[in-house]
Formats: structure tokens, sequence, C-alpha cells
């Protein structure tokens, strides 16, 4: 996703901080890792990014003037790779070390640092015996950290920050066609995800697209689907993008439409665009939206309820602006890059011990 992160005013005693992430080439963890690393050196934070190997990362990390070294990071064979990263965070010294999800937390070796481990989703935190702290980036999961036997003092609540995108250009992707509304939605083709939902739901929504930008193994099924369902030529499965800013800022909807969704970077980017949002009422969507008039949630599973909260949406301008002025006063007020820069600050100051 593009846009401007906004940074804090440089602190005077900067931390110094390291994030070791061993995830995938793509993700919304790894894109948030991304962003941190960056804004928090624009803040004025010494950082230190600890990478699986992988080029394009490298090469945006270095482009934002993040220091970063790239690893294996392998499989249960992989003698090395603690004994290498051991070898680079004694070279950095830093105040604390934060693992990114459970291959990095297994991989994080022991020194001089406060060890916390950084989580996205409900993992097994047995991977997490080496860390003194624990960061969840919903209420929900800290909750349960706490319910799994963790000390509510160290576990911490630090939220996802979206890009800012009030200043981006609206610009609709060049292959939809004039006269119909535009339903985006962003993320990995997994299972996971519940696209099959929404394109079945798409069947009952016949005066609009939809764009389904992401990918991932359940292209081909998806396609199928779309075929099957007599949508093919109303759904667009255009790969991974990166104006994804300008897609949000141009779409009439933005439905996440997730079976497993601990939190959905997706509805916060939607916010910070100014987006309505209708989302499966599931973990972090819930989370966001429940008891609020910030988004539209529908029934997991349930295309055809998905589809009516579709149609409310695009049938109605008033409750469509609604939506989305309340998302973006709520991106605002919690999750803009000056707000959780701030809880991360406090982070490192005052709560690791």
């Amino acid at each position: 996703m593009t846009g401007t992160v906004l940074s804090s005013t440089s602190h005077p005693n900067p931390v110094r901080v390291a994030h070791v992430m061993a995830g995938a080439p793509s993700g919304g963890a790894e894109l948030f890792f991304e962003r941190l690393c960056a804004a928090q050196v624009a803040s004025g934070e010494i950082v230190k990014a600890l990478i699986r190997r992988n080029p394009e990362r490298l090469v945006r990390l270095a482009n934002d003037r993040v220091d970063t070294e790239s690893f294996r990071f392998g499989g249960r064979c992989d003698l090395f790779t603690r004994r290498r990263v051991s070898r680079s965070l004694h070279a950095f010294a830093p105040s604390v070390t934060v693992a990114w999800m459970s291959r990095a937390a297994r991989f994080l070796p022991s020194g001089p640092w406060v060890p916390a481990g950084r989580l996205g989703g409900y993992y097994d935190l047995s991977n997490y015996r080496r860390c003194r702290h624990l960061i969840g980036n919903t209420r929900g999961l800290t909750r349960w950290m706490v319910e799994q036997g963790w000390a509510p003092e160290r576990v911490h609540y630090l939220p996802n920050f979206a890009a800012e995108l009030a200043d981006v250009s609206p610009q609709r992707p060049e292959f939809l066609p004039t006269g119909q509304r535009f339903v985006l939605a962003l993320g990995r083709l997994h299972r996971n995800k519940a696209f099959d939902v929404l394109i079945r739901a798409m069947a009952h929504v016949p005066d609009a697209t939809l764009v389904i930008a992401g990918e991932g193994p359940e292209r081909d099924a998806l396609e199928t689907l779309a075929r099957k369902e007599g949508v093919a030529d109303r759904v667009y499965l255009p790969g991974w993008i990166h104006h994804g800013g300008a897609w949000l800022k141009a779409c009439d909807l933005l439905v996440c439409p997730s079976r497993i969704e601990p939190l959905g970077n997706v509805v916060i980017e939607a916010f910070s665009a100014g987006r309505p949002v209708v989302a499966a009422d599931i973990q972090g969507p819930h989370e966001l939206i429940a008891g609020t008039r910030d988004g539209l949630l529908a029934p997991v599973e349930d295309d055809k309820a998905l589809a009516c909260r579709i149609r409310d949406v695009l049938g109605s301008p008033t409750l469509a602006t609604e939506l989305g002025r309340n998302g973006r006063t709520r991106y605002e007020r919690e999750f803009s890059a000056p707000t959780v820069l701030a809880r991360w600050a406090h982070f490192l100051r005052h709560e690791v011990v």
C-alpha cells in the first residue's frame, strides 16, 4: 500500500531497537514491519532490521535508511542462522530486540537486550519462550495472551498504523468498465480471506464490479468460482499492486470478508482513505467495527448477508459518506503513524524491564 507515512518529532534520547522478521515476501505483517522500521528511523530511533533473505525488501528498507542485514532463517536443519543473528545483535547492541512472528522468535538468541515477541495472530506461544514481553496488535490478542498465563505487565497493546492517504489522488483501475460501482478487496488469495464468499455475494450485487488485489494459492479456484457464479465479467484479479492507496481512494466500498482475520489491516487502510467498509464479523474486524458507525459487519460465511450489506452502502450515498467520515476520524484518533509511534516510544522507554 502506497502513501505518506507521517513521522513523529525526533527523540532527544533515541532507543536502539532491533526488529527480526523471518516472514514471507509479502503479507500484512511484513508490510507493517517495513513501515514501522522506516517510521522509527524517521522519528529518530536507532533501528536495525534483521530479515529473511529478500532482495526487494532489502532495497525498500535501504531506501528508507534502515540498517538491514539478511539471513537464511531456514528450517530445523539451519544450524547457522541463530549464531549469525547473535553476532549481528551483539555488534549492534540494542536495548530491545523484537521478534516478529514465530519463526523469528524461535531463532532469537539470548543476549544483553530485552527480548520481545510481536504477534499479529493467535500463534503457539511456546515459540516465544525466549521473550520477556509480548506485543499484540489488537486488544483481543492481548487478552488472549493473559488468559494463556502471561503476566499482564508483560503484555502490551501496540496497534498497527496505516499509511496516510488523505492526500493520495484517487485512481480507478484502467481496466474497469465505466458506469459500474467499484468494490475493492485486498489480500492474499488464501482460504482464510474468504474471497470465495465475496465472489458468491457479487451474484446478488448486479450493478457493481469487484477487484480483488492480491496473489496466492486460491487464484485458480476463485477464477473457476467466478465463472460458475456467472460473474467472471465483473470480477478482476490483477495480482499484487503497489498503488493500492490510489485504488482505495477511488473505490466505492472496501470489503473484508475473511474467515480468519486477527486484525484486518485493510480495514484501517480504508479508514485512512475515508472509504466505507463492510467486513465479516470476525476477530479483528469485530473489534474495530462492532458497536460503532465506522463500518458495517456481516455474519461470517454468509454470502447473502454480505451482499445485503454491500447493497446497503452502494444504495445510500448518505450512509457511505457517514461511514467514510467516521472511519477517517477513527484513523486519526487511533491508527495514524504519530499516534502509534508515540505508543511504541512509550513502550521502549517506560514499559520494557
